[in-house]
Parts: structure tokens; sequence; C-alpha cells
């Protein structure tokens, strides 16, 4: 399928996991994109997998770096058609009451302020086709609590009322805002997760722990995210908007 032939992107975070996998997906079916990421070196291994597309080093809390980002992209490749916001930390493992102020600050910084900044510098761009598709990136931690990323899963709540709020203030310029909600993916993020617990024997008791909650008995692939992601983004998707997507092998049912 080539459903978006023609169309530019921007995708943030796109140097691993989720945004790796929904960048390399968009190039297959047509998409010229914008990837911005962190990490140079891994952002140039992605563009080498995206015909057509350019790069940029990234800090997504910084508004300098989008916006500076969002200009070259604009000078290269034209208007963004759409724009996936997948950059993201952990955060702080510990409870909330003993987190670090530093730390608290870091996470929300890169996953709500850098949610924000990114669709402050494309939406505009979008609007110069009348037209436009945004997915937001959160998880089922932003539906639900989690005893164990307190602050991970304060900020994908975040994302997620910010995403339905924009979806009800632009839906009237013909811009979609939809926002997925991964479960446990098999990503740097997740191992991360797993390693926070301590020794071998926690690490493993915490990978049984998240396992058990699966009916679906297994975790999700990066690729099976990239495809709903994907499908909200496309023409398939044309009448819907304001949606937090559960892709969580029934996790949430």
């Amino acid at each position: 399928m080539e459903r978006f032939q023609g169309q530019v992107g921007a995708v943030t975070g796109a140097a691993s996991g989720l945004g790796r996998a929904v960048a390399i997906a968009l190039a297959e079916e047509g998409a010229k994109l914008l990837l911005m990421d962190r990490d140079a070196a891994a952002l140039e291994g992605v563009a080498a997998l995206c015909p057509g597309s350019i790069t940029a080093r990234v800090d997504v809390s910084s508004a300098a770096d989008v916006e500076g980002a969002a200009a070259e992209g604009l000078s290269r490749l034209g208007p963004a058609n759409f724009l996936v916001t997948a950059a993201g930390i952990l955060g702080p493992t510990v409870p909330a009451v003993e987190a670090d102020e530093a730390d608290w600050d870091r996470v929300f910084d890169v996953n709500v302020k850098g949610t924000w900044l990114a669709v402050k510098a494309f939406l505009p761009q979008m609007r110069t086709h009348g037209r436009g598709a945004i997915v937001t990136m959160a998880s089922t931690a932003g539906l639900t609590g989690s005893a164990q990323l307190q602050a991970y899963s304060a900020t994908k709540g975040a994302v997620v009322m910010l995403s339905r709020s924009l979806a009800l203030t632009h839906g009237p310029e013909g811009i979609r805002v939809n926002c997925v909600c991964p479960g446990s993916i098999e990503t740097p993020m997740l191992a991360a997760t797993f390693d926070a617990a301590g020794g071998a024997e926690e690490r493993a008791a915490r990978v049984a722990q998240f396992a058990a909650r699966y009916p679906l008995r297994r975790f999700g692939k990066a690729d099976e995210v990239a495809d709903a992601t994907l499908f909200l983004l496309s023409e398939q998707a044309a009448f819907l908007t304001g949606v937090s997507l559960p892709v969580d092998g029934g996790r949430l049912a």
C-alpha cells in the first residue's frame, strides 16, 4: 500500500522504539519524513531506511530545537501533512512522593511539553493544506494508574487529555488529533522498566507480573503499534478524531 505517497510527515523520537517503527512504516508507504531525535547517530541509521527523508537532532523539550527543525523541514520538504509525537522517556520509577524534583520536571518536559511544542510547531503547516492528522503517543499508563511508573503515568494522562482538547479545537480546520495508548511493547523502554526492578530475580518477577496482565499472554511489538498509528493518520480513519486507542492485547478490557 502507498497511503502516504506524496505526503510529508514529521516524527519525533524517530531513532528507536516506537518512533523508529512508525517512521520506517510510513516511508514504506511513500511518505517523505522529517525525522527528529536526540541520538543523531541512530537517527542516521533510520534515515537510511526512509528514502527521501531528512534528519534533525532535536531535544523535544527545547522550543528552539523543535521550531528550528520545523523550519528546516518546511524549507526542504514542504509543509507537513501529518505529525507523530513518539519522543518520550520513562522517568523515575520510584513512588511519586519519593521522586527527585529534577527527574519529575524532566519527564514532564519531554513527554508533555515536548508533545505540545511539536504540535505548536507543525500544526500551522497543516493549515496550509486545509487539513492534517496528528497522532500523539501516550500509554495505557495514561488511562489507568501505575504503581511502578507514577510520573510516567501522570505525563501520559496529560498527553491523552491534551490530544482530546486539540481534537475539539482543530477539528473545524480539518485537522484530526488522535492518541495511541500502547501497553507493554517490546522496546528499549520496556527493557528499562524491567531493569529498574533491581537484580535478576526482581527483574524476572516484574516481567512475570506485567505479562500476567495481558489476555493474549504476550507483550506487543513495535510494528503492531506502527500499524495502529498509520491507520489513524490515513484516510481510512477520516471520521476519527479525539480517540485514545489502546494497543494493549486486552490489558484494559
